[in-house]
């Protein structure tokens, strides 16, 4: 596992007021926010985890992966979409204790958006490569 992950993680956990060893960080998408779409906090060997390139939820090809720059979870359009900075319904982040954690998404205006910019750098150098 790469530096970067391992920063990745911590900052999830942190940002989140968990550590990460306790509790697993968990991404729900679609309109109910019935849809896993993978760990945010495991190690990139895991198989639910985003960190996973070669995994259903890190891969840049697969349905369920916010990677997915032309899929309903990864493109810049969709209103399901991290990605998109007008998104009505992105991404949920919550943890295995039922706790939320706020809405992955680039829209600041969407009430409960993840705020910590850690996570805002990750999302926009790692997942939607975005040239802002």
């Amino acid at each position: 596992m790469n530096v970067k992950k391992i920063l990745l993680f911590f900052m999830l956990a942190t940002a989140s007021g968990i550590a990460q060893a306790q509790v697993k960080l968990m991404l729900f998408g679609s309109a109910g926010h019935d849809v896993y779409l993978g760990c945010l906090n495991c190690s990139d060997v895991a198989p639910d985890s985003v960190h996973n390139d070669i995994g259903q939820y890190g891969s840049d090809i697969s349905p369920q992966s916010i990677f997915n720059d032309i899929g309903q979870n990864g493109s810049d359009i969709s209103s399901e979409s991290p990605c998109n900075d007008i998104a009505s319904d992105p991404p949920v982040i919550v943890d295995t204790n039922g706790g939320f954690h706020g809405y992955l998404t680039f829209n600041d205006t969407h009430p409960k958006a993840v705020t910590d910019q850690n996570i805002l750098a990750w999302l926009k150098h790692n997942v939607c490569k975005v040239q802002r």
